[in-house]
């Protein structure tokens, strides 16, 4: 008997959810200018408290994650990522359930979305330029 090993390799894509609508309401409250600044502020912060995150998984600190991740959830909201704080409402939820392999895999699906939906946004910003 003939044994085949294969090993497949999967790549989950996260597509982002940007809410349009919603950066233009911000836009249009605030003005281009600071508009931009809040934006820019915003990705700055999110891209932080993704890594944060991720660090306070790894050190077990349940805590103080769920603090980083509602924060980030708000954040996202604000400007625009729908998609990203629903996910961070899951990653609560699992911290509160105490189910760490959901809270796993639902962890690395938010710092997938997260990402996408930041570089979607530089995009986004890239076009209004």
């Amino acid at each position: 008997m003939r044994v085949v090993e294969q090993v497949a390799v999967l790549s989950p894509c996260e597509k982002a959810g940007l809410d349009p609508e919603r950066l233009e309401q911000l836009f249009a409250r605030l003005g281009p200018q600071e508009g931009e600044n809040v934006v820019c502020r915003a990705m700055e912060e999110l891209a932080c408290r993704l890594g944060h995150a991720d660090r306070l998984f790894t050190q077990g600190d349940w805590p103080e994650m769920r603090k980083c991740t509602r924060a980030l959830g708000r954040i996202a909201e604000q400007i625009g990522m729908s998609g990203l704080s629903r996910i961070s409402r899951d990653v609560v939820q699992c911290i509160d359930d105490g189910d760490g392999v959901a809270l796993s895999a639902t962890l690395a699906r938010m710092v997938r979305m997260g990402e996408s939906s930041l570089y979607a946004l530089w995009d986004l910003q890239d076009l209004s330029v």
